[in-house]
């Protein structure tokens, strides 16, 4: 350690404060890492070395007592390093997710360069020419030189290096294997490269159901079995860093702005999971499929290759669309998912899917619908005029739509700016534009960066609806961010001591997040309480193919709690009157199968409406190429047994590359009038 003659150094905790060790100078004008008087280090330049005594291994606190100096040093403590084994590359990669050989010095590892990379990540990758008969450990492996490589794709090379272990972006992800800091030597240029492995039809096909099923912690340190043939997450490891192609891939994901799409090999003919009427594959009810013969293809090599480097090279392909042909690459790992980085723009077929558009309204029904518009605030410009013409052409202008995710004024400036009224005007603008009926709308202001979402944008939910067709909204003003609204018995009936008003803001589930918001209706003579919710994100939940099996859903408690305070209210509702008409909507960012619903549903004192839709309609967003539900809308008892009613999500944005939100809208049509259905 290097310090000055009036300097020091110390080692402290994590917390960055709390001091376990130090050594100064005497000379210094502060004693933050001095212990006792300090050194007296020399002030005239040359290498004088303070050693600490007892063979490095005294510590008494005290620098003056522990170290002798100045001298000409020696390192101290330090064994002599293990000399550098030579290995295969299956050798290094091994039956693991993590190598034996991890922070090892390795030499004479041979491959031929399948790939370079010259953008982030600068290196390239290697494979074996002459494999093994094992499918199980992978033989290739990327060499990363944190520079441009000189290498070029066909040389034969002769590699070494200390063996690495990568972890990309977060704790939470498997680690990529690696040769860090290498030495190398060209052996021949011109060589043909390896075949690739094919994934699918005449070639290795990987588990389609399980992930991982021996895990119960950590993949990288066990207990677990590496089982290819099983879990999906093994299958994948034994692939790392090899080329890999894939034939006549479904497209099950959209382009992604980053450049990636996700697909099912073969056009998803081995595929087991359902697939959508519309192209994609749903994430399996009971979590017992999230389809691990899934797979992205990234642009990253070919995005190197294009000047000024774009931030996407990948063709915009909508789900539905369908890879012509091969895509082969090498098999990377980035951002919790495996990946072959293309070495060729794909050749396709373009979706036929386009956006829908629900039935209108017919006789006396009323539409109500949830929308969730991803942090929309005055700065999006265009993007209101696109949310506008969905709302009124896709949705046909429903009565009612609770939405969720309503920045403020300055967007995601963290100003202190809390209103959101310009927020709402111009999108109530944006669709008279679009020859819309004229909107109004109730909410209620969040305290400051207290709701969770983009810091500084205040994110909110709220009511947007007409009154034109019969719907009027009760204002009971008092309601604000912080005070409750409740239920009232009155000799009508139950009624809001707030409209629009907050469900137990204080509740502890809700810190962070977004507060539910309820309101007062009449509709076709028929009082109607709704209420709107955007319950806790999935983000920090673990990930599907992350070293941790089985992922751990962390931000559920969190959503049990909110549905537990929304199905308690309700049930006060219910208790005045139990044929009270009430619909619970928004983003509740879960599954029609998860925990959170069974506990919003209760006894059956509510229903989720997207349980009507066949199996393959079951879904509002896109998520790495599974289809899931997030958006919902669940009817009380009374309607869903006595009123006629249709639902329907609209896909107008999470197929498509193109998006004005990243969720899709959903609606329901009632029919209030006249009398009841009776009970089945």
């Amino acid at each position: 350690l290097g310090i000055s003659d009036d300097g020091g150094a110390r080692i402290t905790l994590a917390d960055g404060t709390t001091a376990v060790d130090g050594v100064g100078s005497s000379n210094g004008a502060v004693d933050q890492c001095r212990e006792g008087a300090g050194l007296a280090i020399p002030t005239t330049n040359g290498s004088n070395a303070f050693e600490r005594k007892n063979a490095g291994a005294q510590d008494t606190d005290d620098n003056a007592a522990d170290f002798v100096g100045p001298k000409a040093g020696s390192p101290q403590g330090f064994a002599t390093p293990p000399a550098p084994v030579s290995a295969k590359i299956r050798e290094i990669q091994g039956l693991a997710h993590v190598s034996a050989l991890r922070d090892q010095q390795v030499k004479d590892v041979e491959g031929v360069v399948i790939a370079r990379r010259t953008g982030s990540s600068r290196g390239f990758w290697i494979q074996d020419p002459a494999p093994d008969a094992s499918n199980d450990t992978s033989e290739g492996i990327f060499v990363f030189t944190s520079v441009t490589p000189t290498v070029l794709v066909g040389q034969l090379v002769k590699v070494a290096g200390r063996v690495s272990e990568f972890r990309p972006t977060n704790a939470n992800n498997l680690t990529v294997t690696q040769i860090v800091s290498p030495t190398f030597s060209v052996l021949s240029s011109g060589n043909p490269l390896p075949a690739a492995t094919v994934v699918g039809l005449g070639g290795r096909t990987p588990p389609t159901a399980i992930i991982d099923n021996d895990t119960n912690g950590s993949v990288e340190t066990g207990p677990t079995t590496f089982d290819p043939s099983e879990d999906g997450l093994d299958f994948w490891e034994s692939l790392e860093g090899m080329l890999v192609q894939v034939n006549d891939g479904a497209v099950v994901n959209e382009t992604e702005s980053f450049g990636e799409i996700t697909l099912l090999p073969d056009n998803g003919l081995w595929a087991t999971g359902t697939r959508t009427a519309r192209g994609g594959i749903l994430a399996t009810p009971g979590y017992t499929d999230f389809n691990p013969e899934r797979i992205a293809i990234d642009d990253e090599i070919l995005r190197d290759q294009i000047s000024p480097r774009p931030s996407r090279a990948m063709p915009v392909m909508d789900v539905g669309a369908r890879i012509v042909g091969a895509i082969v690459g090498p098999l990377d790992y980035t951002f919790s998912n495996y990946k072959i980085q293309a070495l060729a723009l794909p050749a396709f077929l373009s979706s036929t899917i386009g956006p829908e558009t629900t039935q209108a309204p017919i006789d006396q029904e009323i539409t109500v619908g949830t929308f969730n518009v991803e942090n929309l605030d005055p700065r999006d410009g265009p993007l209101f005029d696109r949310l506008a013409r969905q709302i009124v052409d896709n949705l046909r202008a429903p009565d009612l739509l609770g939405i969720e995710e309503v920045q403020d004024n300055t967007g995601s400036t963290n100003d202190g700016v809390v209103d959101a009224s310009q927020t709402w005007t111009l999108l109530i603008e944006a669709i008279t534009r679009a020859g819309g009926p004229l909107y109004e709308y109730r909410q209620i202001d969040p305290v400051n960066n207290q709701d969770g979402g983009q810091p500084g944008g205040n994110i909110r939910v709220g009511f947007l609806f007409r009154s034109d067709r019969g719907l009027k909204f009760i204002d009971r003003p008092g309601g604000d961010s912080t005070t409750a609204t409740s239920v009232v018995a009155t000799p009508s009936g139950p009624q809001l001591s707030f409209s629009p008003g907050r469900i137990d803001p204080d509740d502890p589930s809700f810190v962070d997040t977004r507060k539910s918001l309820a309101g007062e209706f009449r509709a076709r003579g028929k009082k109607l309480f709704v209420v709107v919710n955007h319950f806790s994100s999935k983000n920090d939940d673990q990930p599907l193919m992350g070293h941790n099996q089985p992922p751990i859903r962390f931000t559920e408690a969190a959503r049990h709690g909110q549905a537990a305070v929304v199905n308690g209210f309700v049930n006060e509702i219910l208790d005045v009157d139990p044929q009270a008409n009430v619909i619970v909507l928004g983003d509740i960012n879960d599954f029609e199968f998860s925990e959170t619903v069974d506990i919003l549903e209760g006894d059956g004192e509510l229903f989720s409406a997207i349980k009507t839709l066949p199996a393959n309609e079951r879904y509002s967003y896109v998520f790495e190429g599974n289809s899931q539900v997030l958006d919902q809308i669940l009817l009380s008892r009374n309607l869903y047994e006595h009123f006629p009613y249709a639902y329907d999500v609209v896909h107008v944005n999470s197929e498509f590359s193109s998006q004005a939100s990243d969720h899709e809208p959903s609606v329901v049509r009632l029919r209030l009038t006249g009398r009841p259905k009776p009970k089945p």
